[in-house]
């Protein structure tokens, strides 16, 4: 991996020890002969900027003649001078790979290669085709500067005659190429008849690609960038990109790695909550949970009792990762056994499951809420431990339920709060739901509270028969970017119950 860095700081210093030998250098001038060493007159590369928000324009590559003469000029500036251009390309891949390394997505690190490298080789525009050898991620095409559309017409072009075709696949026989540079596509003649109207109809006429892999990956994809016009990078540009494409293949490949992990933890969650909701007289039911990205402990459940009654029952389990998802699972599966034997008294319910935790998992502390219902009687007796209290929404009311401060489940020696008694009116819907809920807003406890309040409040009186279109308006309401709008690691978890 690329000390970026560590390469700066080696610069600087040779810098200040050549500006320290200046003295030596200018007497080597005064004693030099007339005719000075072709080292000293070798003309200078002109150097890459650092970041600029404007990407800059195709620019053509014209590499200098060698019978052109070199501007005289003292070996210690020539010296300085080179060492000040490599300190600039340094310090612009230390910023470009700062702004890499920030990215959490694969798809913000695949948009912000080719915008970086876009700036680096002098393009416009690109594209960047990921398809990872190893398995771990879904194959998918990224465009800068490029529509959906535009994306597609590319994709019609015969992969064996696409530079990020030849990168992937190699050609037969022979081993797959570092890089591929078409500097005037429209002018070649060998050119494929598709490709070349692509080319047209979109106005590149040159490309300039690179593969993407690791030594552990293997291969990842390939990135391409496009000029409007007939172009090349020059060699000092195309080793900067190289240095930064490799780069951001091992942060590609670590964003993978986490990416399939996070999946698996999300399908092992998935699988511990209950494949579909039970028919029960009386009550319609609706649940949307969601996988924070670590995989956090949010539970919920539902499971009909003796003679008509349900229970309900939400919860969360510190931590995150797949212990937090093991301990979810065991949770879950006592607290079921222990509602079919007592679940007309949640209090009970619930110290059972308290001196288990306690027991079995000392380290560990949950919340969780049961609620036992009588759907025939539009009754319901429910007790919390540490639990955000329930929501009753209606056409006359929205409204928290008023329940005691308890303390989480293995928080203390023993624990015990008194149960609540509510009867919601014909049409009202109940919400249950986990903290994440309310944390992923970003906002204080308290105005996350209210804002939940006032999106249930909000729900069209059109869906509020129907306890999952409630459902999917407060997280919409609350929650409009997808449930990520905050840096919050929770799981969500919104359980809804209309009783008729």
């Amino acid at each position: 991996m690329l000390d970026i860095p560590l390469l700066v700081r080696v610069h600087v210093d040779a810098l200040i020890a050549a500006q320290n030998d200046m003295g030596v250098c200018d007497a080597i001038e005064q004693n030099a002969p007339a005719e000075k060493p072709a080292i000293m007159s070798a003309p200078h590369v002109p150097k890459v900027a650092g970041i600029d928000p404007v990407v800059p324009p195709p620019t053509h590559t014209v590499a200098p003649h060698p019978s052109t003469p070199a501007p005289p000029a003292a070996a210690g500036a020539v010296l300085q001078d080179r060492l000040a251009g490599w300190v600039s390309d340094l310090t612009t891949l230390h910023e470009l790979t700062e702004r890499l390394v920030r990215t959490r997505s694969v798809d913000g690190a695949l948009h912000e290669l080719l915008r970086a490298g876009a700036a680096l080789v002098g393009a416009r525009r690109g594209l960047v085709v990921l398809e990872p050898a190893s398995g771990l991620g879904q194959a998918t095409t990224v465009g800068l500067g490029l529509a959906h559309a535009d994306l597609g017409h590319i994709e019609t072009v015969p992969r064996g005659s696409t530079s990020y075709g030849r990168l992937l696949d190699g050609l037969p026989g022979s081993p797959r190429p570092s890089e591929i540079a078409h500097p005037d596509l429209l002018g070649e003649a060998e050119l494929d008849p598709r490709h070349r109207e692509v080319a047209a109809r979109l106005g590149y006429a040159a490309s300039y690609a690179l593969p993407l892999a690791t030594e552990a990956a293997g291969r990842l994809g390939a990135a391409v960038w496009l000029y409007d016009e007939p172009a090349e990078p020059s060699e000092r540009r195309r080793h900067l990109a190289g240095l930064y494409t490799r780069y951001a293949a091992e942060h590609l490949a670590r964003l993978l790695e986490l990416e399939h992990a996070r999946a698996q933890v999300a399908a092992v969650a998935e699988e511990l909550l209950p494949s579909r909701l039970p028919r029960v007289p009386g009550v319609r039911l609706a649940a949307r949970h969601r996988t924070g990205p670590h995989g956090g402990g949010d539970w919920y459940d539902a499971l009909p009792l003796p003679e008509g009654a349900l229970g309900l029952a939400v919860g969360s389990v510190s931590g995150s990762g797949p212990g937090a998802v093991a301990a979810m699972g065991r949770l879950r599966a006592s607290l079921r056994a222990y509602a079919v034997m007592e679940g007309e008294d949640p209090v009970a319910v619930l110290s059972d499951l308290e001196l288990l935790l306690r027991l079995t998992e000392p380290a560990r502390s949950a919340t969780a809420l049961f609620a036992y219902c009588e759907p025939d009687r539009r009754k319901i007796v429910l007790a919390g431990a540490g639990h955000s209290p329930p929501l009753i929404v209606g056409d006359r009311r929205t409204e928290y339920v008023e329940t005691s401060l308890s303390a989480p489940l293995g928080m203390l020696s023993c624990w015990e709060a008194p149960s609540v008694e509510l009867t919601p009116a014909p049409g009202e819907t109940v919400l249950l739901y986990t903290d994440g809920l309310l944390q992923r807003t970003g906002d204080p406890m308290d105005r996350a509270f209210a804002r939940l309040h006032a999106a249930a409040a909000s729900a069209p009186r059109a869906i509020r028969d129907d306890p999952a279109a409630i459902a999917d308006h407060v997280l919409r309401a609350l929650l409009p970017d997808g449930a990520d709008t905050a840096d919050s690691a929770d799981d969500i978890v919104l359980l809804a119950a209309r009783f008729d």
